[in-house]
């Protein structure tokens, strides 16, 4: 099974699956795919991080995101006029595109480890069609170029691209004839090209040219890293994450607190109640301030984030929650565009995946050689050298992003996500209870109405944000407690875009996409 939060990447993994892939092979597949027909989430631009899981073994985690450029100094932005680094244009595109460098060490794994055997080729071919001969364009792709088509129309290459015959319409014909040529470079060189060859002289060019601080040797100096993945020990079995830079940590920390409180029996047996929707913004505020306070590069943190995971910070924590009183609030980080995709094959081989270029069209600038919507992920960073994410060259900067995976005590594997910045860990957590505390498969657990603590895509406000298929009742209790609410949509994309499989003991595949995206959970 797979899915994908558009129907076109979900087919291309189910494709591959059917053909005899593996899981991993699948995901390349989809994430070419969704990188040209999702343009406005994700592209080959930008970052990915990978978890995946052979039966019998332990997970792995797969950090695929780039660093800031060699020449990315403060004193070169400040010396620009800058007082912060920009989130458009040249100077926004300053670190490394790692997701390709991921696909390639995916591969190689899965070439020596479950015997994959399926050339790139065959795994580009949708994207490279898609993007040749041109999909229908989502509604969701439609409204945000409107959204930012003034503040993108002078980027370099974006009109050209997303605004050659005016503002678009949800159904007509998107191509991107560049795009296409550089995925079948791609598939004949391999990925590596994209850093180490004849590709990677093309985008130097192309990124000096645009104004980036990023060179060739940037671009070869950059490598997928394997790392073990952070581990949450619930007392309904393990629960898995990416480790920082990502804010893996942030969602683990809330299942932590939930699971005690679970366990105290005051979440309800409502999960659209009052008491669980309360408990959960508690507990990603406690989760939030530890991300602010402690998350960056590795290479620079002071704590070890697995003693934050060990039981003295979570008890603490979740004594702290009051179900009739609320814990202050601060500012959200941002918004962010992302993809969550899962697939688990045949095999019980299980991948949780996301990709991203950061906001609505990363940098906003598309490189007019290769086609590349590149990504402004180092926008995150500060000019402020005393910062927690400040700027310097080689430093990886801090990521919303954050793949998520269970080991249920009952045999059962799941594997679910987000997109959506701030949101992620929040809707995360959402899901995970609904399925595993309180029993509903994933597409009911998916479709049920979320909340959302803070900002995320399209977002500025600092609220808590509700669909308002939440019963009034719910959203009264929640402004009685303190909540600052606010009402959104009934299937608001301001939530995100959800997907979920459960692999279960007995062989068999339950899968749920969001209706909020224009995805699919597919299976054979």
């Amino acid at each position: 099974m797979a899915v994908a939060p558009h129907a076109l990447a979900a087919q291309s993994a189910a494709a591959v699956l059917r053909e005899g892939g593996n899981a991993v092979e699948a995901m390349v597949a989809a994430a070419a795919t969704i990188a040209v027909v999702y343009p406005h989430m994700n592209s080959i631009g930008g970052d990915g991080f990978w978890l995946i899981a052979r039966p019998g073994e332990a997970p792995r985690g797969l950090e695929a995101c780039g660093a800031a450029a060699g020449a990315a100094t403060i004193a070169r932005y400040r010396e620009a006029g800058l007082d912060r680094v920009p989130t458009r244009g040249g100077m926004a595109a300053n670190t490394v595109a790692g997701t390709l460098s991921g696909w390639h060490a995916a591969l190689e794994w899965s070439r020596e480890a479950l015997g994959g055997r399926l050339p790139r080729a065959r795994l580009l071919a949708d994207a490279i069609a898609y993007a040749r001969d041109g999909v229908p364009m989502t509604r969701s792709q439609a409204a945000c170029v409107a959204l930012k088509a003034d503040e993108l129309h002078d980027m370099p290459g974006f009109a050209a691209t997303f605004l050659s015959g005016g503002l678009p319409k949800a159904g007509q014909r998107f191509r991107q004839p560049r795009l296409a040529a550089t995925l079948e470079q791609l598939a004949q060189a391999g990925f590596d090209d994209f850093y180490r060859g004849d590709l990677a002289q093309t985008l130097a060019g192309e990124l000096e040219g645009v104004g980036s601080p990023l060179t060739l040797a940037d671009l070869q100096a950059h490598r997928a890293v394997w790392k073990t993945p952070l581990a949450l020990a619930h007392s309904l079995g393990t629960v898995y994450n990416m480790p920082p830079p990502t804010q893996g940590l942030v969602s683990l920390l809330i299942l932590g607190q939930l699971d005690r409180l679970a366990q105290d029996h005051w979440l309800g047996t409502d999960p659209g109640g009052p008491a669980f929707v309360h408990a959960c913004v508690e507990a990603t505020k406690q989760a939030f301030r530890v991300r602010d306070r402690h998350i960056t590069d590795p290479a620079y943190m002071e704590v070890d984030v697995r003693d934050l995971l060990a039981p003295p910070w979570l008890d603490a924590a979740a004594a702290r929650i009051r179900p009739d009183a609320v814990l202050p609030w601060g500012e959200g980080m941002g918004p962010a565009d992302t993809v969550w995709m899962g697939a688990i094959d045949r095999n019980g081989v299980a991948v949780s995946f996301i990709q991203s270029i950061y906001h609505e069209f990363g940098s906003g600038i598309v490189l007019p050689v290769s086609g590349v919507n590149w990504q402004n992920r180092g926008c995150s960073f500060s000019l402020d050298p005393g910062a927690r994410n400040p700027l310097m060259p080689g430093r990886k900067p801090f990521h919303t992003l954050n793949p998520a995976m269970a080991r249920l005590n009952d045999g059962r594997t799941l594997v679910y996500g987000n997109m959506g910045g701030d949101g992620q860990p929040q809707s995360q957590s959402a899901v995970f209870s609904r399925i595993v505390h309180y029993g509903m498969d994933p597409q009911a657990a998916i479709d049920a109405p979320r909340w959302l603590l803070g900002r995320t895509w399209g977002q500025t406000s600092d609220t808590l944000k509700l669909e308002s298929r939440f019963p009034e009742a719910t959203q009264d209790a929640l402004r009685a407690l303190g909540h600052d609410v606010e009402i959104l949509l009934p299937y608001d994309e301001t939530m995100g875009h959800a997907g979920a499989i459960v692999l279960g003991a007995d062989g068999l595949y339950e899968g749920g996409s969001d209706p909020r995206s224009d995805g699919a959970a597919v299976g054979w």
